[in-house]
Formats: C-alpha cells, structure tokens, sequence
C-alpha cells in the first residue's frame, strides 16, 4: 500500500534559502569626498612652489589624503552564517552573531565628545561618556551601533535599517535575544 501525498506539498516552490551572504556598502559624503580631492590638489599645486626643507612635503601630505581617501570610500559591510565583517581598507572588525546583545541607531554627536581625532583616527577606537569604549567603522555620522562583546562597533551603512534588520534576523538565528532591536524601529533624521 502506498503512503498517501500532500498534493499541495508537490505543488509548492521549495523555500529558498537566505543567501549566504549579504555586502552592505558604507554611505558616502561627497562634501567629504570633494575635500579630500580639492586639498589634496592644493598641496599638488603648492609643491613646485613650496621651499620647504622637504621639497616634495605637500606631495607627500597629498598622498597621504588620497590614502585616506580610498580607506573611506573603501568602507563596506558584510554578514554570513556566523559573523558581521566591518571592513575597510588597512582595518577591519569581525562580530560573531552570537556575540550580538544590541542593534540601535545611532549618531556619533549624539554619543557624545568623541572628537575629531578619535573618530578619524586609524584605529578607529572612540570613547563616549555615554557608551564607552566603541570601535567604528564608518563614513557619515549616522548608522547603527552595534552591542557586542567587551566593545561596541559602530558601522554607517547605506541602508541602515535593511541592514539593522538583516543583521537582526542573522543573529536572531542563533538564538539570541536582542534588547532593543533596531530592525523593528523607525530611524529619525537622513538614515531613513
């Protein structure tokens, strides 16, 4: 005897599965990507004039801008099974997802002094009297500060909240409770 068949089971599509991986680019100032190119073609322009001691100085601080110029635009985010990659040119951040307590929007004046040098630093090591010590890994002062392990990641996203809410679901998948969950949450201001 045969065992019987859900005809409505044979029809239907098979779910597809979550794609493995999901690369979110940073947003991106053209103010700031504008300042860059236009200082660093003044000191191009300055250096055959220059007499410092150092003929090629401006060239070399104009190298410099352009250096950090490519480590900005080269600023994107991706998420697979198990972690969250920050990534840019010369530094990154690895979060594994069962690690995630919190996903909040978040805007770096809001956090509170953290200072010229210490949100364009290399490192990217920041501190708040609201929050601490947090890493960034970010473009524009709006995105989501992400609560995991000893220390918090800030990352600025294109689309902060299709990434808050995939982030969401990806650690969601582990298992883990989120305080607040940004993916549910309305974001104020220009990250909407």
């Amino acid at each position: 005897m045969s065992r019987p068949t859900d005809e409505a089971s044979l029809d239907a599509p098979a779910p597809s599965a979550p794609p493995a991986r999901y690369v979110a680019v940073a947003r991106k100032s053209p103010a700031t990507i504008a300042f860059y190119l236009i200082l660093a073609g003044i000191l191009l322009l300055v250096n055959d004039r220059s007499n410092f001691i150092f003929p090629s100085f401006p060239a070399v601080l104009a190298l410099i801008l352009l250096l950090f110029l490519v480590r900005y635009v080269s600023t994107r985010y991706s998420l697979d099974s198990e972690q969250l990659l920050a990534w840019r040119l010369f530094g990154s951040r690895r979060v594994r997802l069962e690690e995630i307590r919190r996903i909040e929007y978040a805007n770096l004046r809001d956090l509170g002094p953290v200072g010229l040098i210490g949100t364009w630093g290399w490192r990217g090591r920041v501190w708040s009297p609201t929050v601490g010590k947090f890493d960034t890994v970010h473009t524009v002062s709006d995105g989501l500060l992400i609560s995991a392990g000893d220390v918090p990641l800030f990352v600025s996203p294109a689309d902060p909240r299709g990434f808050a809410r995939e982030l969401s679901r990806r650690a969601r998948s582990w298992g883990v409770e989120l305080e607040p969950d940004a993916a549910s949450w309305t974001p104020r201001g220009p990250a909407a």
